[in-house]
């Protein structure tokens, strides 16, 4: 039985059907996955790519910076737009985009043009920001924690799949364009599923875009995630990553005086920093240190030659995908059940939970990391942990925010996941070029188990947060200070 109530100003006061939800949940899912694959795929061609252009690393590093950069730049951007001209036509441009770019690239024949490809690619990452808030305007509220969950454990699930792929690929050719037509292919799928299934019910606010603040955002992100991620190439105390950083201080000062000013803001400042929102965003910035610092600190132990240097697993590109399973496995698992411990515990408390259990999977590689069954054990505890908290953080970003500036706030909490993985990229790099074996440039066993202590004090921090921020807003049922939420009750699970 269904009772309605009014609604609140700027929302629909209508849900989906539970069958239809179902089908749109499996759209965005699989679209979530494939944004997800793309963020990973490249990072095993890294070498290859350097054989092949003949180029530095530093300059082939520009083929997951570009991605990176455009993400960061995008993702807030198509969050705005999502709200205020509906977020099914954003989702569809971004996995447009992302079809169009893997093409590029798969067709490149110059590092300049495969870099312009993956700038289109990393266009897609606003997707999943997009899909949380389509979630909370159509999706009855007893199953938006539960299906938010299964979205975000997509960025887990794609990016170990996309280890997977590449590593098929790279045991049975050189070129590195079979991967790019694979991606083509997935995103038209994603694409076509989400035109099929996915309806706007959400209010559509219009209004004219932000684009000077648009403008200033964007050259602030290039300054501060370019500084970051080639701090360690060219010197952290280089002019050029000097002037990059004093160029992002001065040009956040300048966007932030706008976004006051303005009418209608592509920011509004309170979903970035307001009492309820910084905490869920600082602790996004420190679980995407710990989730991105995965992707490249496993890849690179694992295919570490233990009979040369003494540790690591000696094995394969697609050895790195297959370690990886056990956390494909429990993260959707625990994404699935979040939705039941947050019913009781609140998204707060629940991503501490997660949180703490992230933390524990890099305490195990600290202690111990000479064999198959740590990686898997790290796997495994890993998956449960992001399930959990990325469940739980995917709701607590939207929890307390007008329906009408859902896709934005979710946006902003994705973006600044992104700088957190930046970050670990940059940190992960300088320790482990600053202890290396005598005479080589291979980092020593205490470098990576540097690392991994490292990485497991940034996910106990999110668990505190996350902690203090459930005891200050006394935050125990999921919707008990959703005072915007839409007032419809679906009693039931229809």
């Amino acid at each position: 039985m269904t009772r309605a109530t009014a609604a609140p100003p700027g929302t629909t006061g209508r849900s989906a059907p539970a069958s239809h939800t179902g089908l749109v949940l499996f759209a965005l899912s699989i679209a979530g996955m494939v944004v997800s694959v793309q963020q990973t795929l490249v990072i095993p061609l890294l070498p290859r790519l350097m054989r092949h252009f003949d180029a530095s690393v530093t300059t082939v590093t520009w083929v997951f910076t570009a991605s990176l950069l455009a993400g960061a730049v995008a993702t807030p951007l198509l969050s705005r737009f999502g709200d205020m001209y509906g977020k099914k036509p954003m989702i569809l441009l971004a996995m447009a985009l992302l079809t169009v770019g893997s093409v590029v690239c798969a067709l490149s024949s110059s590092l300049a043009v495969l870099v312009t490809g993956r700038a289109l690619q990393g266009v897609s990452s606003a997707m999943i920001p997009l899909a949380i808030g389509m979630i909370r305007d159509t999706f009855p509220r007893e199953k938006v924690t539960t299906a938010i969950g299964l979205v975000s454990a997509t960025m887990g699930v794609g990016g170990t799949a996309g280890m997977i792929v590449t590593g098929l690929i790279a045991d049975r050719t050189e070129s590195y364009r079979p991967v790019f037509w694979i991606a083509a292919g997935l995103a038209a799928v994603g694409m076509v599923l989400v035109a099929v299934s996915a309806k706007d019910r959400g209010a559509k606010n219009g209004g004219r875009p932000d684009l000077v603040g648009a403008a200033l955002l964007a050259a602030f992100l290039v300054c501060l995630l370019l500084g970051i991620s080639e701090g360690n190439a060219w010197g952290w105390a280089s002019g050029r990553v000097l002037g990059l950083f004093a160029a992002a201080v001065v040009l956040c000062a300048v966007w932030v005086g706008v976004e006051l000013r303005v009418r209608e803001p592509l920011v509004r400042l309170n979903l970035l920093v307001g009492p309820k929102s910084l905490t869920a965003n600082l602790a996004s910035v420190l679980l995407g240190f710990s989730m991105f610092a995965a992707f490249t600190l496993i890849s690179n132990f694992v295919q570490s030659p233990k009979d040369k240097i003494g540790y690591g697993l000696g094995g394969s590109v697609l050895d790195v995908g297959l370690y990886m399973l056990p956390s494909t496995v429990t993260m959707l698992v625990f994404s699935a059940l979040a939705g039941r411990i947050a019913a009781r515990l609140g998204p707060a408390f629940t991503l501490a939970i997660g949180s703490v259990f992230a933390g524990l999977s890099y305490v195990w590689l600290a202690v111990s990391n000479g064999h198959v069954y740590d990686v898997l054990a790290f796997s495994a505890i890993q998956g449960i942990g992001f399930g959990v908290a990325y469940a739980a953080l995917g709701t607590l970003a939207v929890q307390h925010v007008p329906m009408s500036q859902s896709g934005i706030a979710s946006g902003i909490n994705s973006l600044v996941r992104t700088a957190g993985g930046s970050i670990a990229g940059a940190v992960t790099a300088s320790v482990l070029t600053s202890r290396v074996i005598p005479h080589t440039p291979v980092p020593t066993l205490d470098a990576y188990v540097l690392c991994f202590w490292i990485v497991a004090a940034g996910a106990g921090l999110a668990a505190l947060v996350a902690l203090f921020h459930g005891l200050r807003h006394g935050a125990h049922h999921p919707h008990a200070a959703d005072e915007t939420a839409p007032s419809v009750v679906v009693d039931g699970t229809g």
